[in-house]
């Protein structure tokens, strides 16, 4: 517990900064929905102009673009690509920095398994995650009751924003896979933005494919259709399966590996 205690009161102020420049960015784009709402048929206008894929990897709905779900469903898309690069980052550095900051050798040899480090750090990530989620969502309701008056499907836009943690989950495992194949990472952002932008690329490349729902497995961008959240309430239980199978995969093997591999501090 010492570990996840240290490793929560160093993230705090990543946790804040992300956090609010994710509030920050959600309304930006909230800021400007009573236009939107005045001007609805210009708005959707100019979005049909859009290529079909374009419109799918935004989450655009042509027939609900004016309404608050239906809009924030558009500012959602930048907001998710924003919160797996936290994850990401996260999930690479959280364990990696102990060989960076050459604080490898003090930690192993305290009385605590290599088990119980990856545990702690891994707790403290997906705690880190939740606050800043829990931040976010707090902020942007507010945000979302303060630019309308009318009335809303709350559930669904919770289970919207619900859908970036389990987003978030995946990366965060990947990151953490990644990290110990690696002796030594240098450079936490080049992975981050290397795995994440290239998730999110493949996910718009396939996003208009609407014809072959088999190339939605390959990012994990599009395992959480809004559409579909905003029409049925709920998940599309193949992709939450999925998720918590690549979570637990990625977990596992962080974990086997990292019980064998051989960690130098200082090379």
């Amino acid at each position: 517990m010492n570990i996840y205690r240290y490793e929560l009161r160093a993230l705090r102020k990543y946790i804040l900064i992300w956090a609010l420049s994710m509030t920050a960015l959600s309304a930006l784009y909230l800021g400007i929905y009573p236009s939107i709402v005045q001007d609805a048929d210009s708005f959707r206008q100019l979005l049909a102009n859009y290529p079909e894929g374009v419109r799918a990897a935004l989450n655009v709905n042509l027939n609900y673009i004016a309404s608050l779900v239906g809009f924030y469903s558009l500012v959602f898309s930048f907001v998710l690509l924003c919160g797996s690069i936290q994850a990401m980052h996260l999930g690479v550095s959280i364990l990696s920095k102990e060989s960076r900051e050459r604080t490898a050798d003090f930690l192993l040899v305290k009385p605590v398994s290599r088990m119980t480090i990856v545990s702690a750090k891994l707790l403290a990530a997906i705690s880190a995650i939740v606050i800043t989620d829990l931040i976010f969502y707090a902020g942007t309701l507010l945000l979302a009751n303060a630019v309308t008056s009318e009335k809303y499907d709350q559930g669904v836009f919770l289970l919207i924003n619900l859908s970036m943690l389990f987003v978030q989950l995946i990366f965060m495992a990947m990151g953490f896979l990644v990290s110990i194949f690696f002796k030594k990472v240098r450079n936490v952002l080049t992975i981050t933005f290397a795995f994440v932008f290239g998730f999110y690329l493949v996910g718009a490349v396939f996003a208009g494919n609407k014809s072959d729902e088999a190339l939605r497995f390959l990012s994990p961008f599009r395992y959480y259709d809004i559409g579909y959240i905003s029409s049925n309430s709920a998940y599309e239980v193949p992709y939450i399966l999925l998720s918590v199978a690549i979570i637990t995969l990625c977990t596992a093997a962080t974990y086997l590996i990292y019980r064998k591999k051989d960690i130098h501090a200082i090379n």
